[in-house]
């Protein structure tokens, strides 16, 4: 499938259009819709490079939600070690 945006759009928004397939990337990492791997092919930047901007952007790479950790303690808890 292919998506065309106008140059009015990116002129608009002040962007190229690879800085807009960048932006276009970020948020679906972000949101959860896409995994690291087909997130820097979308912004057409090796895995190294896209993990660098989620850094200089302060997206964490990893989502560590207060359930994952409660369900850690838990089995910390039954393995003996708290």
């Amino acid at each position: 499938m292919s998506i065309i945006i106008s140059d009015e759009t990116l002129n608009a928004c002040g962007m190229t259009a690879t800085e807009f397939k960048q932006e276009i990337a970020l948020l679906l990492f972000e949101s959860g819709k896409l995994a690291v791997g087909h997130a820097s092919k979308l912004a057409e930047m090796d895995k190294v490079r896209f993990r660098q901007l989620l850094k200089e952007r302060q997206i964490p790479l990893y989502s560590y939600e207060i359930e994952d950790f409660e369900l850690d303690l838990k089995n910390l808890r039954e393995l003996g070690r708290l």
